[in-house]
């Protein structure tokens, strides 16, 4: 009999079980991390709701994927890591070979590598991840931070896709933790922030990560008028991010934006989720509509760096820690507050 280690495994819709495992062990080209820190996020806890996740898992399966830890084992092969380093392990990795790939969408790999298991005391890292999505995480930079790199990589991929320039004016619609996450790299990259929330508290929170204006909808009669009431003209925002899932907001969205802007679906709303759009405004107004999803190797590295040279509110964004035993209390805790004020935890740091 090996060693056993904790972990939570999912087995359906609100069922989350901690269990005794094998600890992994490393194959060729594979490491074997020590979790140091495991973050809860909206992906995970939409998967907890509904059971599973069409992509990226199918139940019963080891749970959570933003992580990072020291590696405890190396495979045979591997030469970029040693036992005992401090490492940020990405949740998936592309081929590199796929037709998506080859055209600069790695994201849409056909092969796309998934990996799930970080709210655990030990998880293996596939060797696709381990050569082209794993990197150093320097001693004086907290795991539990650099287990963000995941989030903002994917929104990293959001602005850039969104072709952000410094001087722009974005309104990003929900203050959820890639909300924020979105006004704060925004306003890193120079572009100025209109916040759509709901909640009191939200108001704050948009203020905190980089959000010039804050339009509350439950203070308004119309958030879509009072977004384009902030900008010249009334004419509208240049980008506008939605950030919530809603059929509602996908709409706000479309109508906030000016002539010739941009819009990007972020949220990703449940399957077979059907939205009624104005296409008389989208096509006389030269409108933009896209989605973004995941990330890529390119600004998994980016979206490191922010937070590696301290540009990136870490510390703000990690408001609450729990072990491990305790998981499914803080997933419930999230489930409940979404349904009454939304307010709470913007991330939580599991701590196996």
């Amino acid at each position: 009999m090996g060693q056993k280690m904790t972990a939570a495994v999912l087995y359906g819709r609100e069922d989350l079980r901690i269990e005794r495992l094998p600890i992994p062990k490393a194959g060729a080209g594979e490491l074997v991390v020590k979790v140091h820190a495991a973050l809860t996020c909206g992906t995970d806890l939409k998967v907890y709701r509904r059971g599973y996740h069409a992509r990226m898992l199918k139940p019963p399966i080891p749970f959570g994927h933003e992580l990072a830890g020291t590696v405890y084992e190396v495979g045979e092969g591997v030469t970029a890591f040693r036992e005992g380093d401090r490492v940020v392990a990405l949740n998936s990795a592309p081929c590199d070979v796929c037709y998506f790939c080859r055209k600069d969408q790695q994201n849409l790999c056909d092969d796309l590598l998934f990996n799930n298991g970080a709210y655990a005391e030990y998880i293996r890292i596939p060797a696709r991840i381990v050569e082209k999505n794993t990197l150093l995480v320097p001693e004086e930079l907290l795991f539990e931070h650099a287990a963000l790199t995941e989030p903002l990589a994917c929104v990293v991929r959001g602005l850039e896709e969104s072709q952000a320039q410094p001087g722009d004016l974005m309104v990003v619609i929900g203050a959820g933790p890639i909300g924020l996450m979105f006004m704060q790299a925004a306003q890193i990259a120079g572009v100025r922030v209109v916040a759509v929330v709901k909640h009191d508290a939200q108001v704050d929170a948009a203020k905190t990560f980089g959000a010039e204006w804050v339009v509350q909808t439950t203070k308004v009669e119309d958030p879509i008028a009072a977004v384009r009431a902030l900008t010249p003209d009334h004419r509208g925002v240049d980008i506008a991010i939605e950030a919530v899932a809603v059929p509602e907001t996908w709409q706000w969205a479309v109508d906030m934006v000016r002539k010739g802007g941009l819009v990007n679906f972020f949220g990703g709303p449940a399957s077979g989720t059907k939205v009624e759009l104005d296409t008389n405004r989208l096509h006389y107004n030269d409108i933009t509509l896209k989605a973004t999803f995941h990330h890529t190797p390119g600004t998994v590295r980016r979206a490191f760096d922010m937070i590696r040279n301290g540009q990136f509110k870490s510390r703000e964004t990690i408001t609450g820690r729990a072990p491990l035993a305790e998981l499914d209390a803080v997933l419930q805790s999230y489930l409940k507050r979404s349904r009454q004020d939304g307010l709470g935890d913007i991330k939580t740091a599991i701590i196996p």
